[in-house]
């Protein structure tokens, strides 16, 4: 699968209101009291629906609903998100899983609207990594690979030279975002980057992966437990992995080396693939740029990122990519890869 930018009819999506929320969750017989509240969330529309429940946990009065923008994934792809998050829980693994109401997992609203239907679960974010909970971490991520090995998702994205960079810049170099000034500069760059690290995924393996495991998306709860598979890939194991643990620095570098001992206690870890951490940054940040310019005509968007396009913003991205490709050299110097 290379690119997951579709169609951009999405006037339906943008237009969402309460009372279609609630028609929504009604069609599958949820009786609701009217209370709806949207939540925080830039690529899809997510609510909190308040529904009517004899229960005595306050969480049971609530169900969180996730309207899927249109023409990012295809049908296909979603299903793929959900099987591999009910794969995790058929072995004992917390997840979020969408609902199954009559065997199914995603529906489609009148306005043809892909969204599901989540319990709503409480959580607590990681104030701080400490030893203890990156061995939980490391053995939690190891497990979810063993079973994210058993299964292949032949719809989703793999991350890669091809799909994650070239793709992208392909679109950054026709849109209208990239200043004419900075294009070659960012083109060469970006092509310096494919050319030198290519070689590093020979012989690397490809599984199901989470694929976006940054802080905001573990929560605690006695246990860490993963939410949001929205951005699920077909990837290197590492990628997780260095996503929890994203500095360079010495204290990093341990905090890494914590989490690959627990890891390697449920699963083997291939040392080769940290050999792949830089690229894989700089691939993140050639798609983040190019993720935001698909986007850029979304209200949200510009609010986010109100400096998007300026002069300034290419600077510092053709700067930071520079910087990479310095890491990348530097490492592929010292740990003799080829």
């Amino acid at each position: 699968m290379g690119k997951i930018w579709g169609s951009d009819q999405t006037v339906h999506f943008y237009n969402l209101t309460p009372s279609d929320v609630l028609d929504a969750i009604e069609e599958l017989g949820f009786k609701t009291t009217g209370r709806v509240i949207q939540l925080a969330s830039m690529e899809n529309r997510v609510y909190e629906v308040e529904v009517e429940s004899d229960s005595d946990n306050p969480s049971d009065h609530f169900r969180i609903m996730k309207f899927y923008r249109p023409g990012r994934w295809n049908e296909s792809q979603i299903r793929q998100e959900h099987e591999f998050i009910y794969d995790l829980i058929e072995f004992e693994i917390t997840a979020i899983a969408p609902l199954k109401i009559n065997g199914d997992t995603l529906f489609k609203n009148k306005d043809d609207l892909f969204y599901c239907i989540y319990n709503k679960r409480g959580g607590r974010a990681a104030d701080e990594w400490t030893d203890d909970l990156l061995k939980q971490m490391g053995r939690l991520i190891a497990r979810v690979h063993n079973i994210g090995a058993t299964k292949t998702a032949p719809d989703r994205l793999r991350i890669d030279i091809e799909t994650f960079g070239k793709n992208n810049l392909e679109y950054l170099l026709k849109s209208n975002v990239l200043p004419a000034e900075y294009k070659t500069n960012y083109e060469a760059t970006c092509n310096q980057i494919f050319t030198i690290a290519a070689p590093l995924f020979n012989g690397i393996k490809y599984q199901r992966v989470h694929g976006d495991l940054h802080h905001g998306n573990t929560l605690i709860n006695e246990h860490p437990f993963l939410i949001d598979f929205d951005d699920m890939l077909n990837g290197p194991c590492v990628q997780d992995i260095w996503m929890v643990t994203p500095g360079r620095d010495e204290y990093s570098i341990n905090q890494r080396n914590i989490l690959i001992d627990a890891y390697e206690s449920m699963r083997e870890f291939n040392y080769k693939e940290l050999k792949l951490i830089e690229t894989l940054r700089a691939l993140r940040m050639i798609h983040f740029s190019s993720w935001i310019a698909h986007r850029k005509d979304d209200e949200s968007f510009k609010r986010a990122f109100p400096n998007f396009g300026h002069h300034s913003y290419w600077e510092k991205e053709i700067f930071d990519l520079k910087t990479q490709l310095s890491h990348i050299q530097d490492d592929i110097s010292s740990l003799n890869y080829y």
